[in-house]
């Protein structure tokens, strides 16, 4: 791609709208020091310096697609608790739509507490509900009303129960009616439930427990063997598979490429995957080709990775990488 080309494909983000239907949690931190061992176990002390709480899960994806310049439309399901309303007070503090978060009640809102020291995670707390959301119909009905001139639809499962097989089923269903690319972070409980979207998008544990299989991670073809079954088994346009360290493959019905990560200074991978999904899905929203599109989203996924803690993605370092990436 030409650097005009690559100017052009972000500039054409900020007129996108896309929607983000999925798990919304919140993402806590507990930044703090290590000086001593505990007497009581052989565990550090961390002494607390610093509290902070971020939008997680399918809320950082709306920070990555806000951070991206386009217009993000969030649609979950959170508690009828403290902790909901903090998530959409969250909401409100990034300039991000509350039109599309639903209340349950008897429902536990999703905090992920992660203690910090040394750059690094010395521990996470988790507090969630994980049973399928009771309130499908409404929730559905929610979803369809922020369809309007959507560019883009981003399912994000993380197990938390918002997206059961029938709101999975429901809504590619409807956005495919509408002519409208759905594309796909899985977990394993409904990897297979995704049929008919555009762009699936597992890592390397996923596609091998949500398939029920097993092959060697550092052989291509047995990796390129397991995403072209896996994409006659969803009937999806193209299986964008994470690699980690390794970088992405795209599979589609014609090709199959590898595209190696560049070096990077890693230091978190926390939240990379929600910057993968969320460049891909403007890619896939402007057209751009697969190959393409895999680059892009391992470019970014690469670059936050090398920040602490869930972050978004600045878009303007990942245009200069870009640039630099295509035209060199």
């Amino acid at each position: 791609m030409k650097k005009e080309d690559i100017i052009q494909l972000f500039d054409s983000f900020n007129n996108m709208k896309v929607l983000i239907v999925g798990d919304a949690m919140i993402d806590a931190y507990m930044w703090g020091k290590i000086e001593r061992q505990s007497p009581e176990a052989a565990v550090p002390v961390v002494e607390i310096e610093k509290h902070e709480n971020r939008l997680g899960g399918a809320g950082n994806v709306a920070r990555n697609i806000k951070s991206l310049g386009a217009t993000p439309v969030l649609c979950s399901v959170v508690g009828d608790d403290f902790r909901g309303k903090h998530l959409k007070q969250l909401l409100k503090e990034e300039a991000l739509s509350t039109v599309g978060i639903l209340t349950e009640k008897s429902r536990k809102t999703t905090v992920k507490t992660r203690v910090i020291s040394e750059n690094k995670h010395q521990l996470r707390i988790d507090e969630e509900d994980t049973f399928s959301i009771k309130v499908e119909q409404e929730f559905l009905e929610l979803v369809y009303s922020n369809m309007k001139d959507v560019a883009v639809i981003i399912l994000q499962d993380y197990n938390k129960g918002v997206l059961t097989p029938f709101v999975i089923e429901s809504i590619i269903k409807k956005a495919n009616t509408l002519n409208i690319p759905t594309i796909v972070d899985p977990k394993t409980k409904n990897f297979l439930a995704y049929k008919n979207c555009a762009i699936f998008k597992p890592n390397l544990k996923e596609i091998k427990m949500g398939c029920n299989i097993n092959f060697d991670e550092n052989n291509i073809s047995e990796i390129n063997s397991a995403t072209k079954d896996l994409l006659q088994m969803i009937t999806a346009k193209g299986i964008l598979l994470t690699l980690s360290e390794k970088g992405v493959c795209i599979q589609t019905a014609d090709i199959f490429h590898h595209t190696l990560a560049e070096k990077r200074n890693i230091i978190d991978v926390s939240g990379a995957g929600d910057t993968v999904i969320s460049t891909a899905a403007l890619c896939l929203a402007a057209n751009v080709d697969f190959v393409s599109l895999s680059q892009f989203a391992n470019l970014a996924g690469g670059l936050v990775c090398e920040k602490v803690g869930v972050v978004p993605i600045e878009k303007t370092g990942l245009l200069k990488n870009a640039i630099t990436y295509f035209t060199n």
